[in-house]
């Protein structure tokens, strides 16, 4: 039968997580530390432990000499030879000691050594042990809750839940089963280490794919990058090297069987699962899903400003609610999208157009100059210049004739200039002349936003400025 020493070993070594090695270590110093209690010293004490640890044994190391002076650490040569009739001045001996010479404060002290040494390193195991799993799902239990905060049962230690880190779609009860992800391990103050777990963590959403979409786990299918509003929706942008791999369909699986064992998990929040493209238009293509998209326009790549047409009946899902979905996707693309319908973006206002028309035609900041219009004379250029025209803006502001009137022109030269930029911004000249034939129609009536003061046509249903709705209403004369 196994003795007790043996017993509490494989106890502390089973439940603890204490390894044999410390365990033994921390017995043998409180041994030690009982021995200088008494003795003043330890430092010929040999503390050895017998087989299957069913028991322990405490020794004393004394030399032999011929007159004694101390009996701790000597012994007489008379009394040497009572023990090995052999014994010779200057040998040393090891003499058993009885435990039982121990006093009573000798014996607490070995067991308070003992008992903090074992907490101290119950503690350090269990926190290297956690620590090392950083980031790696775990399975709990609910325990209990205070103030939101939900204490789970992991086995050996108890994992804290807190509210931040709870999915608002998700409710617990007593027992329930939770799976989450250790996204800290801190040493706490008493007993053992803190361990925080989070079900919102975007980490947390990455690990739920790796256990349901083996391509994941083994890096044929590669994720992009995860965007998540915990318990609503998360977008999912994944890839693959391989051209033979179709990494959405991988990730939805036959018949969406993968898709909805992740939806299930994260009970019930809308997933999207998308191709990363490195052209950024077909990436904010795939990212606005599950919106229908018409076209996009990259309006400034350096400062990643993008413009999205979609359908009207497709608005509202591209947004999303409360503007969840273009948020989502301007995360997962680092864009800033806008969004408009094919009507919206046909009112928006035009000269913005114009301006976008000349910009993607002669590029940006000095990209609409004059010197970059083919066919235009330098001379032409540098008599514009004297007066303060340099650009494509400047000449359609003027008056009619007033080029032919500037200093260094003749007629001939501003009819040809006016022909250069007829052929090249062609696009202006229609809407110039869409926007006279108004103004013709209207009899020189003017109009203004209400709240902005932008120019506006009875034409627009919302301000191109400001965006606000437009209602125009006319007084009958011949009534008043």
């Amino acid at each position: 039968m196994a003795s007790e020493m043996a017993e509490a070993i494989r106890q502390l070594i089973n439940e603890k997580g204490i390894s044999e090695d410390l365990i033994v270590k921390t017995l043998e110093d409180a041994l030690m530390a009982a021995y200088k209690k008494k003795y003043g010293t330890n430092e010929n004490a040999v503390v050895r432990f017998r087989d299957d640890y069913e028991g322990v044994d405490i020794y004393a190391k004394k030399t032999i000499v011929e007159d004694l002076d101390d009996p701790v650490l000597e012994i007489s040569l008379e009394e040497a030879k009572e023990i090995n009739e052999e014994a010779e001045v200057g040998d040393v001996l090891e003499l058993a000691v009885d435990p039982r010479e121990f006093d009573l404060q000798s014996v607490m002290l070995a067991k308070q050594t003992t008992r903090t040494s074992l907490r101290e390193i119950s503690r350090d195991t269990q926190y290297a042990e956690y620590k090392s799993k950083v980031g790696e799902i775990i399975i709990g239990y609910y325990q209990r809750e205070r103030n939101g905060n939900i204490f789970v049962d992991l086995g050996k230690v108890e994992g804290i839940f807190p509210k931040k880190y709870q999915s608002p779609r998700e409710s617990y009860h007593m027992g329930d089963r939770i799976k989450a992800q250790i996204v800290e391990v801190e040493k706490g103050r008493m007993g053992g280490p803190q361990i925080i777990l989070s079900r919102t963590h975007t980490e947390f959403v990455r690990k739920i794919l790796e256990l349901e979409v083996p391509e994941i786990y083994d890096k044929t299918v590669e994720v992009f990058k995860i965007v998540r509003e915990a318990g609503y929706r998360t977008k999912i942008a994944v890839y693959s090297r391989r051209d033979d791999i179709d990494p959405v369909g991988a990730c939805v699986g036959l018949k969406g069987i993968r898709i909805q064992a992740i939806i299930r998990e994260l009970e019930g929040e809308k997933v999207d699962i998308l191709k990363y493209e490195v052209d950024p238009k077909r990436f904010i293509h795939n990212a606005l899903s599950p919106a229908e998209v018409r076209d996009v326009y990259i309006l400034d790549e350096a400062k990643h400003l993008a413009l999205v047409i979609v359908p009207e009946s497709q608005l509202s899902v591209a947004i999303g609610k409360q503007g969840l979905n273009v948020r989502l996707a301007n995360r997962l693309c680092d864009w800033n999208i806008d969004v408009k319908t094919e009507q919206q973006f046909m009112e928006m206002d035009r000269s913005g157009g114009y301006m976008k028309a000349v910009s993607e035609l002669f590029g940006e900041g000095e990209g609409n100059g004059l010197g970059d219009l083919p066919g235009m004379e330098p001379e032409w250029v540098a008599a514009l210049g004297a007066v303060g025209i340099g650009t494509v803006e400047d000449i359609l502001a003027l008056e009619p004739g007033a080029l032919a009137a500037i200093e260094g022109l003749d007629e001939a030269a501003a009819l040809a200039i006016q022909s250069i930029i007829d052929e090249n911004v062609e696009v202006v000249e229609e809407e110039m002349e869409e926007a006279s034939g108004t103004e013709e129609a209207e009899e020189g009536e003017d109009y203004q936003c209400p709240d902005c003061g932008a120019a506006v046509t009875p034409e627009m249903s919302h301000c191109p400025s400001c965006g606000v709705e437009l209602s125009f209403e006319y007084e009958d004369d011949q009534e008043a």
